[in-house]
């Protein structure tokens, strides 16, 4: 069965950093696309960054490019999102997921709907 838990987040200042961990089982992370998501209290679900399968190319929100890595290390089975510079905007529950392909394809679309294969969520709380 598939299933995905995240772990890393937590409370940290303006300027900041965290390196958050989505912990594959049931699957292999080089056989489908897996996205990071985040949601803010009073706001919609948000795409945060995704890494490709296929190829290994990653794409980000544009809140986020600069200042977030996604990687993924397949001998852990283990999909990271390194966040640097964080701002109190970044202030989310943020989640992993798995899509039903190799591709990126939707992780910025609102409700993600390729992606059908959630973790839990890790809260990120950034101060200002």
């Amino acid at each position: 069965e598939v299933q995905l838990v995240e772990s890393g987040g937590g409370l940290v200042q303006a300027g900041g950093s965290l390196r958050l961990a989505c912990a594959a089982s049931g699957f292999t992370v080089d056989d489908y696309a897996i996205g990071w998501f985040r949601q803010a209290p009073g706001k919609q679900r948000e795409g945060v960054s995704c890494i490709d399968s296929s190829d290994g190319s990653t794409y980000y929100g544009d809140s986020v490019k600069g200042r977030f890595t996604i990687s993924s290390d397949n001998a852990k089975n283990t999909v990271y999102l390194q966040m640097n510079r964080l701002k109190p905007e970044d202030t989310a529950v943020y989640y992993c997921a798995a899509a039903l392909s190799y591709y990126c394809y939707g992780y910025g679309q609102p409700g993600a709907p390729d992606f059908r294969s959630w973790g839990q969520g890790t809260q990120v709380t950034v101060s200002s």
